[in-house]
């Protein structure tokens, strides 16, 4: 096999990650009509992935949060019934009777300090921040996808490669022979071609070993096989144009900033709703009740009441007082943690937009050494053909050639991976910037149907 035949045979492994169809690249027919896209594989992970729906039960779990704050505005009502055998005796006369009574009670609250208002507010903050946690996590799914999905192409790409490399090591190792068994070569020559040989078959089970890995983890994150998976990687058009750009959105847009945010505006609506318990609680009480035989002479009674209680706390052992100045600490701990949240997104951003920059010169210097390389073989091999060079010289050109080549394949991913990192640093790589065909989760859906239930065991799935 000739060092131009082996580059031929590579080129359609660099073409999966450098972005261009095979056909372009080998002038062979080659389809993608059916090829799964990275866009098809973030929809699958949104919709499938374990992590993600998880959390978005969390968030389910926690918008309980808010009708448990507004119960505080509802009345509570209980009944209780009793019966038995009653046995008295007076003046060593002994009476015997039945007893049974039955009870209505109803407490409305009017007025708790305005602990209700305060905790209704601290519990919508809370699910505000549970939402963006869930964009977090969201955008975390998206990213894993997308680099399993890169991951995959990458390895099978340098298994491509290995075995093209194998294919001409093979062929050096039975022109060495030839040569030899003619008297023109060396057994040195036969051994050291077989040891590339060799060396390049272990390289080979390495590489799909890799890929197998890659291939589980794109399993576990997306959720199916990864079968025919398309080289349109593009992530191009949703980087920012500088680092200036990516870093307004980020603080706009970037959830664990606006996480940190709503946990702080928590963290106030809990300092009022202790302040609260100091305050009086006023509630309206009534009763009904009637009883059977409740003493010898009499047959029935019934009974009603309401009452206004007024309950105004003196002094509750300092507790509350340290419940408030325990809150207040928590509060401030909240507010240094948006500036930590802040201060991460940015540097995040930051060092995001230095790898992307970075992975675009790798992938021009990668371009440019295999190039050089390409011609460097053919060179050596064309000398060795008049004696100029030796078996090992053409060896280690070839060794030289697959490690650029690698180099330029890893570059090629780490610059399609690091665009995603970078979307996602800023707070975009969510399914509704990225367009993906899925039907989006909307969390104000069961929000809205939970929030003034005033009772009702089932959820609004039917659970």
């Amino acid at each position: 096999m000739s060092g131009r035949s082996t580059l031929k045979a590579v080129a359609v492994a660099l073409g999966l990650l450098a972005g261009v169809s095979a056909t372009a690249l080998t002038g062979a027919a080659y389809s993608t009509a059916q090829a799964e896209t990275i866009k098809d594989s973030l929809a699958l992970a949104y919709d499938n992935n374990p992590t993600l729906n998880a959390a978005r039960a969390e968030l389910r779990g926690v918008d309980e949060n808010v009708p448990q704050a507004l119960s505080g505005w509802r009345p509570t009502v209980s009944g209780s019934a009793s019966g038995g055998r009653i046995w008295s005796s007076t003046d060593g006369a002994s009476d015997y009777r039945n007893n049974a009574s039955i009870s209505l009670s109803i407490s409305q609250t009017l007025f708790r300090g305005f602990r209700t208002v305060n905790s209704t507010r601290q519990a919508e903050a809370i699910v505000r921040a549970q939402r963006e946690n869930l964009m977090s996590t969201e955008q975390d799914t998206l990213l894993d996808a997308a680099t399993a999905y890169v991951d995959v192409i990458r390895d099978t790409a340098l298994v491509s490669l290995q075995r093209s490399d194998l294919a001409f090591l093979q062929e050096q190792v039975r022109a060495a022979r030839d040569r030899f068994d003619v008297g023109e070569g060396t057994r040195t020559d036969v051994s050291q071609a077989e040891a590339r040989a060799a060396e390049a078959r272990a390289s080979l089970n390495t590489a799909l070993a890799n890929l197998n890995s890659s291939r589980a983890v794109y399993r576990q994150v997306v959720g199916i096989e990864a079968r025919n998976l398309s080289a349109d990687t593009s992530i191009t058009r949703y980087v920012p144009k500088n680092l200036e750009e990516a870093l307004q959105t980020s603080e706009v847009q970037q959830p664990l900033i606006r996480q940190a945010q709503h946990l702080v505006d928590a963290a106030i609506f809990n300092i009022k709703t202790i302040e609260g318990e100091l305050l009086p609680t006023v509630t309206l009480d009534g009763s009904v009740s009637r009883s059977w035989n409740p003493s010898s002479n009499v047959d029935e009674s019934n009974s009603a009441q309401i009452f206004g209680n007024v309950n105004i706390p003196l002094y509750q052992g300092g507790s509350v007082s340290s419940r408030v100045r325990q809150a207040k600490e928590e509060l401030g701990q909240t507010r240094l943690q948006l500036d930590i949240a802040r201060n991460q997104v940015r540097a995040n951003v930051i060092s995001a937009w230095g790898n992307y920059q970075a992975a675009e010169a790798s992938i021009i210097a990668a371009q440019a050494a295999v190039e050089a390389q390409q011609l460097a073989l053919e060179g050596v091999i064309e000398e060795q053909r008049v004696g100029q060079r030796t078996t090992l010289d053409v060896l280690d050109a070839q060794r030289e050639l697959v490690n650029q080549q690698s180099n330029l394949v890893t570059a090629q991913r780490n610059r399609i991976i690091g665009g995603y990192q970078l979307v996602a640093a800023t707070g975009r790589l969510d399914a509704e910037s990225l367009g993906l065909n899925v039907a989006r989760y909307d969390p104000t859906q069961h929000y809205e149907a939970v929030r003034d239930k005033w009772f009702g065991l089932r959820t609004p799935d039917g659970r």
